[in-house]
C-alpha cells in the first residue's frame, strides 16, 4: 500500500532542501502608469470585429476587422491592415492603408497608402506616400499644420488647365 502521507512529507522537505539551495529569483516590479509614447502599445480590431460608431483613443491602433463613423487618436498612429475596411473619417499622427478606406484622411505627421491599400477620400497631411499599386480617388493637401491650427477639412484648389468641381467633405 502506498502511504499518501509519507510522500506528502518527502516532497515537502524536497521543496525546502531545494528552496534552501537555489538564490531566491526577484521579478522587476512592473508600473502601472500610462504610456506616453505612440510606439509603447497598441490596441488590435481583429478581422471578426465589426464597429460602428466613434472610436478615440490614446495608443496606436491596427484595424483588421471593420469599422464604421469616425476614427481619432491625435497623437498616435491608425494601420488599417490588409483584411481592414473602414467607411470613416481618420485623425492620426500616422496613417496606414494596406486595405480599403472610404474616408478623409488628417494625419499629423504623414499618410502611407501600401501597394495594397484601396483608398476613396481626402488626405490632408504634410507628407503622402502612395506605393506603386496602390489605388487612390481623392484629393491630397500637403501643407503642413500649425500647431493649434484645425483646418477641420481640406481646401479645395484649381490650377490652371483643371476643371472647377465641388468637393463633399464630411
Amino acid at each position: 500500500m502506498i502511504d499518501m502521507k509519507q510522500i506528502k512529507e518527502n516532497v515537502a522537505n524536497r521543496i525546502k532542501t531545494t528552496q534552501a539551495q537555489e538564490p531566491a529569483m526577484e521579478f522587476p516590479v512592473r508600473e502601472n502608469k500610462p504610456q506616453t509614447t505612440s510606439r509603447e502599445s497598441s490596441a488590435a480590431i481583429g478581422a471578426s470585429i465589426r464597429i460602428k460608431g466613434d472610436v478615440t483613443g490614446d495608443e496606436n491602433l491596427i484595424i483588421q476587422g471593420h469599422v464604421e463613423g469616425t476614427i481619432k487618436v491625435q497623437g498616435h498612429n491608425v494601420t488599417i491592415s490588409k483584411t481592414g475596411k473602414v467607411k470613416a473619417n481618420i485623425e492620426a499622427n500616422q496613417i496606414i492603408v494596406e486595405g480599403e478606406l472610404q474616408g478623409d484622411m488628417l494625419g499629423d505627421e504623414k499618410v502611407i497608402i501600401r501597394e495594397t491599400g484601396n483608398v476613396h477620400g481626402n488626405i490632408v497631411a504634410p507628407r503622402v506616400t502612395l506605393e506603386d499599386g496602390a489605388l487612390f480617388k481623392g484629393s491630397i493637401e500637403m501643407e503642413p499644420r500649425q500647431k493649434g491650427m484645425n483646418t477641420g477639412k481640406p481646401a479645395t484648389t484649381t490650377s490652371p488647365g483643371s476643371f472647377n468641381s465641388e468637393q463633399k467633405t464630411a
